[in-house]
């Protein structure tokens, strides 16, 4: 079979899909068991459940976030590996986001309104780091993912230790960037420069007060 080439329109049309279905549907996941289904719902205060509640929106409208990149990346990635590896961590970050909107179900709260937002800014992003060449959009997705991986490490230590299941989200979650952010380094990927470094720790803070309560 010869493989089906897309036009720009084609291919923009297909990232408003995914958008659409990150932000407001249900996205393909690869099917693995919800971390956590096994155990019991933990007795939270009210107070314990509303900090649940913030934290898991927060990782959430982060998952939202890691998605346009991913996208965003495999859009204008050049080498067909690099464009194969964002396509695979964009499907496993698809499970993440799941995972989250079913805690926050389970804790009768809601996703931040916030995430087209987060989303819009975070596929630009992703697709101009493509754009500026393969270990320049890895070392992004590295730096990325390794500021996720202290974010949760920060949640896991401040979350009520009676609220299991979502720490049983949160360990896997954790797991898994930690493997996409070593997996993107070992690709080729660049050390960004200190002043990019902490210019994403800022946006990064600036989404997780706000996506905490709105």
């Amino acid at each position: 079979m010869t493989e089906r080439h897309y036009s720009l329109f084609d291919k923009l049309i297909i990232e408003f899909d995914k958008a659409i279905t990150t932000v407001a549907g249900q996205p393909a996941t690869t099917d693995r068991p919800v971390p956590g289904t096994q155990l019991d719902e933990g007795d939270l205060s009210e107070a314990e459940r509303k900090q649940s509640a913030g934290l898991m929106r927060v990782n959430h409208a982060g998952e939202v976030s890691a998605q346009a990149l991913y996208q965003g990346q495999a859009l204008t990635a050049r080498l067909p590996e690099v464009r194969e590896a964002m396509e695979t961590a964009a499907l496993e970050e698809n499970d993440h986001l799941v995972w989250c909107q079913q805690r926050l179900q389970a804790l009768s709260s809601h996703t931040s309104l916030l995430n087209p937002l987060w989303y819009a800014g975070s596929f630009a992003l992703g697709a101009a780091a493509g754009k500026v060449g393969d270990k320049w959009s890895l070392g992004f997705v590295g730096e990325t993912e390794k500021q996720v991986v202290q974010h949760i490490e920060g949640h896991l230590k401040i979350i009520s230790d009676k609220d299991l299941k979502s720490r049983a989200v949160l360990s896997q979650m954790k797991l898994d960037e930690a493997h996409h952010g070593s997996t993107a380094m070992e690709a080729g990927g660049a050390r960004l420069p200190m002043p990019v470094t902490r210019l994403m720790g800022m946006v990064s803070k600036l989404m997780t007060r706000s996506s905490y309560w709105i």
